[in-house]
């Protein structure tokens, strides 16, 4: 095969990809109900189970690097399995898939948000319980995978209690930390000699310039802010600071935009809560609450803004994190500090399911018999995620019709 040829056929395979990618993301972005837990678990079936692009150990490799980043993790996963996939255009195909159906409906939302009353809505209350169901399956996989033995099972329940008692932001850091220390001095023997090598043509020279351009901005943008009186570069300036310094994924985000925005009028306490309860009922990641907001505060094109500068610190720092990580993957104490860190993240998980997942998605028996039955079709029968979520909302309205005692 002549040069020409091959190269022909490495675009078209190239271009191949990045669809595949595109489309697989906009799936996942369709259906991934259930908060950033649910994403994870919606994440490895469709990544890890069905396409098979990575393997167990990277996917929970991706997710400890990711834990550790500001922003929100399931997003970043996303990114980071994106440009594995595809380089850089894979990982903002990824991200365009997984984003923007949540975005569209919450700008839309915002210029209609009057004419909706979603307060007890039965579909909302069957999408929580399906996330019950979902990330419970989720749980059961990753223990197998991450907490296997004794020590591992011991590190994940601790997490687990830490977050249960002391559920805030910084906790999970700590608890993370801890159990990376916890997994160096048990596990510094026992790091795998064997593991699945990963490419992609991200290079540490585009890592350091990408961790030099956040910085940058975080700097830059306020003093530009200051300098010029514009609406757009106020919003620019906001969502990009909030994006690139809240830990704790999604629901540690609301706290941090809210000081922002109704304290200084942007929008109302009434506006600010209306966005919240639908940014809860739609899928994929909770982030695009920045969406509605951008779009409250100044039309679509301020939802944009508001967007790309909430999600493109995520960008920068899986591009800032993902070019090191085989080499750190290769050595044997990061090894074992990871092994320790995945057991934490098991028991994180745990603790989201506990609080908030059960907490809200179960309110009554007929709530817990819908999760049940949706687990048992996951969990035996085999159905993928989208049918779960489609089984889940009619069988929850059909639960509704029936008489009580």
């Amino acid at each position: 095969m002549s040069n020409e040829s091959q190269s022909r056929v490495n675009r078209k395979r190239g271009q191949g990809n990045l669809l595949e990618i595109l489309l697989t993301s906009l799936r996942l972005g369709l259906t991934s109900f259930g908060g950033p837990v649910a994403h994870l678990a919606y994440f490895k079936d469709e990544y890890v189970n069905k396409k098979k692009w990575l393997d167990d150990k990277l996917y929970a490799d991706i997710i400890a690097v990711c834990q550790f980043l500001p922003g929100p993790a399931s997003s970043q996963v996303g990114i980071s399995i994106g440009m594995l996939r595809g380089g850089i255009p894979g990982g903002i195909l990824s991200f365009l898939g997984f984003t923007v159906p949540s975005a569209l409906v919450l700008i839309i939302f915002a210029l209609m948000y009057q004419t909706f009353d979603l307060e007890g809505a039965v579909f909302i209350n069957s999408l929580k319980v399906v996330a019950v169901a979902v990330v419970l399956h989720a749980l059961i996989g990753m223990g197998r995978n991450l907490a296997p033995d004794i020590p591992r099972m011991l590190i994940a329940i601790g997490a687990a209690g830490l977050m249960l008692i002391y559920p805030n932001a910084w906790i999970q850091i700590l608890t993370i930390a801890a159990g990376g220390v916890a997994g160096y001095i048990l596990f510094k023997d026992k790091a795998e000699n064997k593991l699945t090598d990963f490419k992609f043509n991200l290079t540490r020279n585009i890592g350091i310039i990408s961790f030099a351009a956040l910085i940058g901005l975080l700097i830059l943008l306020p003093i530009l802010n200051s300098l010029f009186d514009n609406e757009y570069l106020n919003i620019f300036d906001i969502f990009f600071r909030v994006g690139s310094i809240v830990f704790g994924g999604g629901h540690v985000v609301l706290p941090m935009i809210e000081r922002e925005v109704v304290p200084t009028g942007l929008v109302t306490a009434d506006q600010f809560l209306a966005g919240y309860g639908m940014a809860q009922a739609v899928p994929g990641p909770l982030f695009t609450f920045a969406s509605y907001l951008g779009t409250v505060m100044l039309g679509t094109m301020g939802g944009i803004i508001a967007t790309i500068a909430m999600f493109l610190p995520s960008f920068l720092l899986v591009m800032s994190a993902l070019p090191f990580l085989n080499v750190l993957r290769g050595n044997k104490k990061f090894q074992s500090v990871l092994m320790g860190v995945n057991a934490a993240v098991v028991g994180i998980l745990l603790a989201a399911f506990y609080n908030p997942v059960f907490t809200s998605g179960i309110s009554s028996g007929r709530d817990f018999f819908l999760a049940l039955l949706l687990f048992f079709m996951l969990f035996k029968m085999k159905m993928p995620a989208w049918i779960i979520v489609i089984l889940g909302v009619v069988v929850g309205y059909l639960l509704q019709l029936l008489p009580g005692i």
